[in-house]
């Protein structure tokens, strides 16, 4: 390890800082900020008021147009399922019923092997 380089002198920042005097302020300062207009808690409560009452338009369009595709879903759905419940009739449950058992069956029959 060599001797350390003394052709720089180190310059203290905060030092270098306090002698060149008071910094010049050409923005706003704290106290202005704090001081600017502010609306009142009754214009804010206005100023909330108009944007509720007002909402989006075109949102609400898309979820009229999402509840008419739902609304026709729901139809068809209902008319298939009141079609097969129409023409099964009464046999639709036991048939249901012994798939269910034959389902099972084969279940524990793969578990066992």
């Amino acid at each position: 390890m060599g001797k350390r380089d003394t052709r720089f002198s180190y310059v203290n920042p905060i030092a270098m800082a306090r002698a060149r005097g008071p910094r010049s302020n050409d923005g706003p300062t704290i106290q202005d900020y704090l001081s600017r207009p502010r609306p009142s808690w009754e214009e804010l409560k206005q100023l909330k008021e108009q944007k509720s009452k007002k909402g989006s338009s075109s949102l609400a369009a898309w979820e009229e147009q999402m509840n008419e595709k739902f609304k026709e879903d729901l139809k068809k759905h209902r008319d298939k399922v009141q079609a097969s419940q129409e023409g099964q009739g009464s046999r639709s449950s036991s048939q249901s019923h012994k798939k269910k058992k034959e389902k099972k069956k084969s279940k524990k029959k793969k578990k066992a092997r």
